[in-house]
C-alpha cells in the first residue's frame, strides 16, 4: 500500500469526505487512521526511524507490520538503499541460512557457483525479517552473531565478511513465552528486542474502520476505473459492529470484493460476507466447540503457510501428533492448501 516515497503527512479531506467532521487522519504513505493507537506507533515509527536501532514489530496477523518496517525505512537514512524483505516462515528450515548468509561454490551438492544471501544483498541498507520466530534454532545462533559483530560467513566459506545492514523484524507470535519453553534464543531475543513497537488490532482501532474502507474504496474503484461514490449506510454500520479477526487484511479484501461487483455509485457489502459470530445462543455446546476447533486449527496453518508437519508446521504449534491433526482437517473439511497461497499483504 505503500506508493511512492514514504512520508509522514495528513491524510487529505477528500478521501473521508463521506463521513461529516471525519477528523484528519495522520499517516505514513498508505497507512490510514486518527485513532490514538495508531499515532502513537507513528510517533514511535518518527522517532526510531532516525536511528539505526534494530526494531521488533509485534501484532496480530494482518495488522500492517510490514507496512510500519516500510515506513521506518523509507524515513531514515537508509532510504535510497535496498529493502529487503524476507518471509521467514516461507522458507524451508535446512534452507534458511543459505538464503538469509549465502553460500560458496562447492559448499554442498548444487551449489556450483557463490551465492549471496539476503544480508549481503541489502548492503548499506535496511534487511526485515517477517515472521522471524520462525527461524530454526540452528539459524539462530548465525543471525546473533550478525547482530552483535555485524559480520556473516557463507556457508562453506572460512572468513567473515562485514555487513552494514539494519535490521527490522516482526511476529505475530508472543517471543516471551517462545523463549520460555525453549524454542527461541534468550539472547536473540534482547538483541531483536531493541525498541519495541506493538500493532494494534484493527477492533481496537473502531474509528480508524470508515477511513480505511473509505481509502481502499477509493484505491480500487480507480484502478478498475469505476465512479463510486461513498458506502451505503446499512454497509457503514456492519463495518462498525464487526469485530474483524482479519484485521486489515479482512477489511482490504472485503472492500475490493465489494468494488469489483459494485454497478452503482454507492458501494455495499453484503452480510453473509462477514465471518458469522463465533457464538450464537442457538448454538448446541458441540456445535461451539466445533466452530471453536476450526477457527483454531485454520489459525494455526494460517500461521505457518498451510504446513502441517515440521519443526513450523500447524500440528506442532498446536502441540498435537501429525497425524491426529491430518483426522481432524479432514473431519472439519478444511482446503489445508488454501493457506499456502495465503497473501502476506500489509496495512
Amino acid at each position: 500500500m505503500f506508493a511512492g516515497a514514504v512520508r509522514v503527512r495528513e491524510f487529505p479531506a477528500k478521501h473521508v469526505s463521506h463521513f461529516p467532521a471525519a477528523p484528519a487522519a495522520s499517516t505514513c504513505e498508505g497507512i490510514v487512521g486518527c485513532s490514538d493507537k495508531l499515532r502513537h506507533v507513528l510517533g514511535h515509527v518518527r522517532k526510531v526511524a532516525a536511528t539505526d536501532a534494530t526494531v521488533l514489530i509485534t501484532g496480530e496477523s494482518g495488522t500492517g507490520k510490514e507496512m510500519i518496517a516500510q515506513a521506518i525505512h523509507e524515513n531514515s537514512r537508509r532510504a535510497s538503499r535496498p529493502f529487503i524483505k524476507v518471509n521467514c516462515a516461507a522458507i524451508t528450515p535446512s534452507l534458511t541460512a543459505s538464503e538469509l548468509f549465502g553460500f560458496e561454490k562447492g559448499a554442498f551438492t548444487g551449489a556450483i557457483q557463490r551465492r549471496v544471501g539476503r544480508f549481503e544483498a541489502a548492503s548499506g541498507g535496511t534487511i526485515f525479517l517477517d515472521e522471524v520466530g520462525e527461524i530454526p534454532p540452528e539459524t539462530q545462533i548465525a543471525l546473533l552473531r550478525v547482530l552483535q559483530e555485524r559480520e556473516i560467513e557463507r556457508i562453506g566459506g572460512t572468513h567473515a565478511v562485514p555487513v552494514d545492514v539494519r535490521v527490522l523484524a516482526a511476529t505475530n507470535r508472543d517471543l516471551d513465552f517462545a523463549v520460555e519453553k525453549g524454542a527461541f534464543r534468550l539472547d536473540l531475543f534482547y538483541r531483536l528486542n531493541v525498541f519495541r513497537i506493538h500493532m494494534p488490532a484493527l477492533r481496537d482501532r473502531p474509528g480508524d474502520v470508515l477511513l480505511l474502507a473509505t481509502y481502499f474504496m477509493k484505491r480500487f474503484a480507480a484502478a478498475m476505473g469505476k465512479s463510486i461514490k461513498c458506502i451505503g449506510q446499512p454497509t457503514i454500520e456492519r463495518l462498525q459492529s464487526y469485530d474483524w479477526p482479519g484485521n486489515i487484511r479482512e477489511l482490504q479484501n472485503l472492500v475490493e470484493r465489494a468494488v469489483i461487483l459494485c454497478e452503482a455509485e454507492t458501494l455495499s457489502i453484503d452480510q453473509a460476507w462477514f465471518r458469522p459470530c463465533r457464538i450464537s445462543r442457538t448454538d448446541t455446546l458441540a456445535e461451539v466447540l466445533l466452530s471453536q476447533e476450526r477457527e483454531i486449527i485454520e489459525a494455526a496453518l494460517e500461521d505457518s503457510r498451510g504446513r502441517v508437519s515440521g519443526a513450523c508446521g500447524a500440528a506442532d504449534r498446536l502441540g498435537i501428533r501429525r497425524t491426529t491433526l491430518e483426522s481432524k482437517i479432514r473431519a472439519l473439511r478444511i482446503d489445508k492448501h488454501r493457506f499456502r497461497s495465503a497473501s502476506s499483504g500489509g496495512l
